[in-house]
């Protein structure tokens, strides 16, 4: 009897197992994981994952890329030695950094003077990583501008197209390439913000007809070219409007055809050719205007001309006489500059810039208060 029951009880243990055993078989079948059922799904699956992985850029990200590729082996890493002396005049070595790029295949790199000024030693590092020595060929430090140059040793160089400066308009797409913190080839974007600026980037230097732009700047970048979305160059940066002296998207790039204005008087001539009037002026202010009983309230009053320069064989005359106005001494009685070729000059700074874009043998037409009345008087400039 309790035989029987042992066999009835294994038996119904034994039902239990296989309904569960075929009931995990079923589940497994409809909800688990399956084998490739071929090869051809496992090819397929491979290639679905190949075409996934594959990067799809718009147009303007494709241009992007196109840029970099083109320019960057052109753009230049540009490291500077000098030394200093500490406050027991031990030399102490001082390294600085900016950009440049290649202007043609003897080696001629633009960048901005205060990169390489005061440097005893330049090295410049391509984008495709060759290093070479540098020398400096000259500068413009009014315009922030300088011409250096390698000997590529049998290298063949690259140099980045120049564009035309003239033809810019607020909007359009620019890249900007250089070593910002020493970071080489690096791309940032953005747009021309602004256009026809002048900017005082130090006592003695600015720029004029400055490109603003909305392109990450930050330093290292100086020298650096700023090119269109063709590949063009169309301004060096140079400068930031920035609190914290980083990128506040806000950057300013000399316009190029400036720079190739520089470089090709440097190469030709070994220096800029820079127009002058041979005049020295003060800025007038009202008071003073007011107690010469001068008909303006602004402008440039001409206090010295060099008597052999283009100014006096123009007939343009400076102070007759000396006074005291507070504690500066003034030379009155010459002509006050109001306009050069119809533009208005409000301070000796309006007409320094006139000048800047002016080149020697250029015929101006200056307009001046003498004797109360206006004058015209064409000047050929000369060179300084």
């Amino acid at each position: 009897m309790a035989r029987e029951k042992g066999r009835g009880r294994a038996l119904r243990l034994l039902a239990v197992g296989l309904i569960i055993g075929l009931g995990a078989y079923w589940a497994g079948s409809r909800y688990g994981q399956r084998l490739p059922e071929s090869v051809g799904a496992v090819r397929a699956s491979k290639l679905t994952l190949a075409r996934s992985s594959e990067v799809i850029l718009d147009p303007a990200e494709e241009e992007n890329v196109r840029v970099y590729k083109q320019a960057s082996p052109s753009v230049a890493n540009i490291l500077t030695k000098t030394v200093e002396y500490d406050f027991f005049f031990n030399p102490v070595p001082v390294e600085g950094a900016g950009s440049g790029f290649l202007i043609d295949t003897d080696g001629h790199i633009l960048t901005n003077y205060h990169v390489v000024q005061e440097a005893q030693a330049i090295e410049v590092t391509l984008g495709n990583h060759n290093t070479y020595k540098a020398r400096l060929i000259g500068a413009d430090s009014v315009n922030d501008i300088a011409l250096i140059q390698i000997d590529a040793k049998g290298h063949t160089l690259t140099p980045l197209p120049l564009g035309d400066s003239r033809n810019l308009e607020v909007g359009q797409r620019v890249l900007a390439i250089g070593n910002p913190f020493g970071f080489g080839s690096t791309l940032t974007t953005g747009v021309v913000s602004s256009l026809g600026r002048t900017v005082q980037t130090s006592d003695n230097t600015f720029i004029d007809e400055a490109i603003q732009t909305d392109a990450a700047i930050n330093r290292g970048n100086s020298g650096g070219p700023l090119l269109n979305s063709r590949g063009q160059v169309i301004g060096i940066n140079s400068a930031i409007y920035s609190p914290s002296g980083t990128t506040a998207g806000i950057g300013f790039a000399i316009p190029i055809n400036t720079a190739r204005r520089v470089a090709d008087d440097l190469i030709e001539h070994g220096r800029v050719l820079r127009a002058t009037l041979g005049a020295e002026g003060r800025t007038l202010w009202p008071g003073l205007a007011e107690a010469l009983s001068l008909p303006v309230e602004q402008g440039v009053l001409i206090e010295r001309v060099d008597p052999a320069g283009p100014a006096a064989h123009a007939g343009i005359r400076g102070g007759n006489r000396s006074v005291l106005a507070g504690l500066r001494e003034l030379r009155i009685g010459g002509d006050v500059i109001i306009a050069v070729n119809g533009q208005e000059v409000t301070s000796r700074s309006d007409l320094n810039l006139m000048l800047n874009r002016a080149r020697p043998g250029d015929t101006v037409e200056l307009t001046v208060i003498r004797g109360g009345k206006k004058v015209t008087v064409p000047v050929k400039l000369g060179e300084s």
